[in-house]
């Protein structure tokens, strides 16, 4: 059996909402609104399943959980990305590496950096090593600009 590498891209954009836990990465972030979504809108770990899912070949989040199946609303997206990483795995995946930039005006990530890496990687079963994470500013230019939400992108090579 030869190896077989897959590449996988996620892009995910939640609006900030008041009265909200601000969730990334699977870790509480410090900050006076969380992201407004059907689950607990981790804008991070929805790229990365969007990513994962893409390189299998099997859709998007979306897809999978709807944000019609009342089964899931309010979900950790903890437990959602558990799920895509029991189907990498029934499909003998495994990560080589994640890459995922938050492009967002506020609040500043860099502290956070390593307990989300380290949360990442655990529920994909890979080493912190294979995960990386930054964020940029969008400069104060459009909606993401003015504070408005977050977007997250992420790149993942997965191996057969």
């Amino acid at each position: 059996m030869t190896l077989q590498l897959r590449i996988g891209h996620g892009v995910d954009v939640h609006r900030f909402a008041p009265r909200r836990r601000l969730v990334l990465g699977g870790v509480e972030i410090p900050y006076p609104r969380g992201l407004s979504g059907h689950s607990d809108a981790d804008v991070v770990l929805h790229a990365v399943m969007n990513a994962v899912l893409g390189a299998m070949g099997e859709g998007d989040i979306g897809l999978h959980f709807p944000d019609s199946d009342s089964r899931t609303e309010g979900i950790a997206s903890t437990e959602l990305l558990r799920s895509v990483t029991s189907m990498m795995k029934r499909k003998r995946f495994r990560v080589v590496n994640l890459d995922v930039t938050v492009l967002a005006q506020g609040p500043r990530l860099a502290p956070y950096y390593p307990a989300m890496r380290k949360k990442i990687a655990a529920l994909l079963g890979t080493r912190p090593g294979a995960v990386n994470l930054k964020a940029a500013t969008p400069e104060k230019l459009g909606a993401l600009g003015a504070g408005k939400g977050m977007a997250a992108f992420a790149v993942v090579l997965l191996s057969k």
